[in-house]
């Protein structure tokens, strides 16, 4: 956005009509929400809103003035009414009593919730005396890439003012927190006509009587800046281009390399999701002469390197001659040479009260002439750590282009990282689901078991690639699943099971979703009913096709991924009681059941040294939303066991032992077992889903 080609002027998005009758508090929500919506203003979970409002006291019943702002680790695109923190102005301002000085002034966070309004819960920020004490009305506080490039350019003061003369002030460098509230509160009151001044290697603040006023005049000062970088960043983005871009295709197949190997390699404490990002603004940068320096130089506003740490690690690839075998061989010592020089840096900056250090993998991986790959312990995290990147190329196309980009001091950039509040705030955070982290492949993933299992694994944090031939089923099933767990979390492919290069496709296409692969689900199925003397050999042949030369196929791709990323991993196959027990009128199909439990354990075997587990789940008679149970096979069974299609199920119920039916959900929970750590020293196994049946016993 900060050259001709990208830039363009925001819009005014305000809408009097809509706004009129709507409360103060309800106006701040509508502001908040317009400017969340484009990441020019700003990024995800970055900046914050605020309006001093009055409210009726419920203890005294007289009109007292209340602050209402972002609560921490809010979202402002996104936020609702219960995402503000409120507090009561007169007890902010008997906060500059208590205050010490700057080396007391994380305590302040501890009389926030002192100052709350009407029990609210929402904790408050350590960026609400940032707003509480600029004296007006509306207070905006963003991170455009347009205003951060000034920001963190080498003389951001004199850009500042001759960008916007005595409108907009500047601030040196300050972290948020109660000090850089009072900075506010003194600019403000010795700059009366400013509306709003740029924070050093930060951002923007605005503010206005009015909530309309405060959000026009963050749309018109943002717009300013974007119309003179366009005018005045002419020379090519970061030194220009040296290195190609290599195709599109060519682009994600070294991405589909690259990413388990590396996952396998940083995952070892905690498992990572990736995420790759191929865009113009990625590419401008990975392919310029001033890529390696750039990057070393890591990030300037606080938001974009607390989600993408001190700096990323450059690849070596050289897309003119792309030789990935190479690449592939060099990463195990660049990776540990970054971890060292990570924990160099932690040793050099390190107070007496600071946390342990943290995991010392990059979060953000760039590749010459490919892209960038950022890893986080979930996708939505990967994603977002992509785009706060992304912001950050931004910042130092613009800076780098009209001045010298400078990026945060080492020491404020640690001090920030190992923050004792951030630290607090990490402490506070639930514990991880079992399978947080962990990505599973389910092939027949929109049918009945197989969304149930996906279902199963989500909720308990994997995130899952559904695979299945039903194109329309799959999205219904994707559409499903992402509104219940947030679409970050599933992913759909189509995939023929018994068509090797669709299934080398998928497994790739999953790859680079997610960054590798944990656990395969193999549950993509058939069944047909004919008497022996009956079967053709084109109903054989699909049986074999699907059940057996299909479960080898995901199978092979799933050991090779496992392989690459050294981590191990888990194979669940969804065979049947008719693997175990012969059924009349089906041969085809037990036979070829009977195939996959024996693949399962030549699987077993060959995995166990890379331990990779392999285990079987042996359902029966699941007719609810099963779709080999909506055609020929429901009746031809009902036919076999001299029953109407109707009776059938009361009839498999009665047959097993617990007199009991067989659900999806059922299948679901041994899946979930078997793909789990609750059985992690369980391999070769099959556990029996049928109510009970003699004759599939395994012992």
């Amino acid at each position: 956005m900060l050259d001709k080609q990208q830039g363009s002027r925001l819009a005014n998005l305000w809408d009097d009509g809509k706004a009129a009758g709507m409360s103060e508090a309800e106006r701040l929500l509508y502001r908040s929400n317009l400017l969340g919506s484009d990441k020019r203003i700003t990024n995800y979970g970055g900046g914050n809103t605020s309006a001093k409002v009055l409210e009726k006291d419920p203890l005294g019943g007289g009109t007292v003035e209340v602050l209402w702002v972002k609560g921490s680790g809010g979202d402002v695109g996104t936020i609702k009414m219960d995402g503000f923190s409120t507090l009561y102005m007169e007890k902010l301002e008997a906060l500059k009593g208590l205050y010490r000085g700057l080396e007391h002034e994380d305590e302040m966070v501890g009389y926030l919730p002192h100052c709350t309004f009407n029990l609210n819960p929402r904790a408050a920020s350590i960026d609400t005396p940032l707003h509480a004490y600029v004296p007006r009305k509306h207070v905006d506080h963003m991170h455009p890439d347009a205003i951060i490039a000034i920001a963190a350019s080498k003389n951001s003061r004199e850009l500042t003012q001759q960008i916007f003369g005595d409108d907009i002030g500047w601030l040196p460098w300050k972290r948020p927190g109660f000090e850089l509230g009072l900075w506010l509160g003194k600019f403000c009151a010795e700059n009366p006509n400013a509306r709003g001044l740029i924070l050093e290697s930060h951002g923007l603040f605005t503010w206005g009587d009015t909530a309309k006023e405060a959000y026009e005049t963050t749309i018109e000062i943002i717009n300013k800046a974007i119309a003179w970088f366009e005018t005045t960043n002419t020379a090519p983005a970061f030194g220009g281009a040296v290195k190609p871009v290599l195709p599109a295709e060519q682009r994600r197949a070294v991405a589909q390399k690259l990413m388990p190997v590396i996952r396998g390699m940083i995952s070892a404490d905690e498992r990572k999701l990736g995420h790759f990002d191929d865009s113009q603004a990625v590419l401008d940068f990975v392919t310029s002469k001033n890529l390696a320096p750039l990057a070393a130089l890591g990030t300037s506003c606080p938001d974009h390197f607390l989600r993408t740490k001190i700096c990323p690690l450059v690849i070596d690839f050289d897309p003119a001659n792309p030789d990935i075998d190479k690449t592939l061989a060099g990463l195990e010592a660049a990776i540990a040479e970054y971890r060292a020089g990570y924990a160099a840096y932690y040793e050099r900056c390190k107070r007496d009260n600071s946390p342990a250090m943290r995991d010392p993998n990059a979060v953000v991986y760039l590749i010459p002439g490919v892209g960038m790959i950022t890893f986080a312990k979930d996708k939505a995290t990967a994603r977002i750590s992509g785009e706060f990147y992304v912001n950050a190329i931004n910042v130092m196309r613009g800076a780098s282009g009209v001045s010298t980009y400078v990026g945060l001091p080492e020491q404020e950039a640690f001090d920030i990282e190992y923050w004792l509040l951030e630290e607090a705030k990490l402490q506070r955070m639930p514990k991880p689901k079992m399978l947080a982290g962990k990505i599973a492949l389910v092939t027949g993933g929109a049918g009945g078991i197989g969304k149930a299992t996906a279902n199963r694994l989500m909720a308990e944090g994997a995130c899952v690639v559904l695979a299945d031939i039903d194109e329309e089923a799959l999205a219904s099933a994707q559409a499903e699943l992402g509104g219940r767990y947030g679409k970050d979390f599933v992913r759909a492919v189509n995939m023929n099971v018994t068509v090797e290069a669709a299934v080398e496709k998928s497994f790739a296409d999953a790859l680079l979703e997610f960054g590798g692969l944990d656990i395969l689900v193999s549950n993509a199925g058939l069944a047909s009913s004919a008497p022996i003397e009956d079967t053709t050999l084109a109903l054989w042949n699909k049986n074999m096709d699907i059940l057996a030369t299909g479960y080898f196929l995901v199978s092979r791709e799933a050991f090779r991924i496992f392989r690459n990323q050294k981590a191990g991993g888990n194979v669940v196959f969804v065979a049947s009681k008719n693997g175990l027990a012969a059924s009349p009128g089906a041969s085809a199909y037990c036979t070829a059941k009977a195939a996959e439990i024996h693949l399962a354990r030549c699987l077993a075997l060959e995995g166990a040294s890379a331990q990779i587990r392999v285990n079987v789940v042996n359902p029966d008679a699941v007719l609810r939303g099963s779709k080999i149970w909506s055609g020929e096979w429901k009746e031809q069974r009902a036919a076999i066991y001299k029953t109407d299609m109707d009776g059938l199920e009361a009839m498999y119920r009665e047959r097993s032992m617990l007199k009991l039916s067989v659900f999806p959900e059922d299948i679901a929970e041994a899946i979930y077992f078997l793909a789990s750590d609750m059985s992690a020293k369980s391999t070769g196994n099959i556990i029996n889903v049928d109510a009970g049946n003699a004759q599939s016993f395994t012992r």
